[in-house]
């Protein structure tokens, strides 16, 4: 089983992340930070990826160190899960709507991390959730998980619409590429053979 348990601590943050990549999208997100556990649910639910976080981090001075480490937390499972990488498809890409909003993700399991960052916030808050955040979340996920990774807004006036559709554009994304290829099940998906 594609499985992986990390745990990062350090001055600001306390992390424990599980994943299963051939789960059914079963999750259990306790960060401390409402709007970015209801993300994290989407994320688990619309990739099939079955997570389970537990996250103590410095709110009283901000969520910033709780969102940015539990990216860097799930991006370091992703690569302990995927291991060698030998029959994933390797890219996937969603366009995904969700009212007002459009998002666009592509993304490439290559080991060589980088963000291309393409969406606009109407507004520096959803509830008490700096829009920000989903940058650096989206920045440490790529960094630590090899990942090329676009997000593009196509359209979006309502900033819990566009960071909704953000998290599900990659979830799904991310649920294509980790899918085992039954055409290459054998096979690292590069012509290097290596990722």
């Amino acid at each position: 089983m594609r499985k992986a348990e990390v745990t990062r601590s350090t001055s600001e943050t306390e992390i424990a992340l599980s994943i299963n990549l051939d789960g059914t999208g079963r999750y259990d997100m306790q960060s401390g930070v409402g709007f970015f556990d209801h993300m994290m649910d989407q994320l688990s639910r619309h990739s099939l990826i079955d997570m389970t976080l537990r996250a103590r981090g410095d709110l009283h001075i901000d969520d910033h160190h709780t969102v940015e480490d539990t990216g860097i937390a799930l991006g370091q499972a992703l690569v302990q899960a995927l291991g060698d990488k030998k029959g994933i498809r390797r890219y996937g890409e969603c366009s995904l709507p969700m009212d007002d909003a459009q998002v666009h993700c592509a993304l490439d399991l290559s080991g060589r991390p980088f963000l291309v960052w393409s969406v606009t916030f109407p507004s520096q808050k959803i509830g008490t959730f700096d829009t920000e955040l989903v940058r650096e979340f989206f920045q440490a996920l790529a960094t630590h998980g090899g990942i090329t990774l676009h997000i593009d807004m196509r359209h979006g006036v309502n900033s819990h619409h566009i960071a909704e559709a953000a998290f599900k554009a990659v979830a799904r994304a991310l649920r294509m590429a980790v899918e085992t290829d039954p055409r290459k099940a054998d096979e690292i998906p590069s012509t290097k053979g290596k990722l």
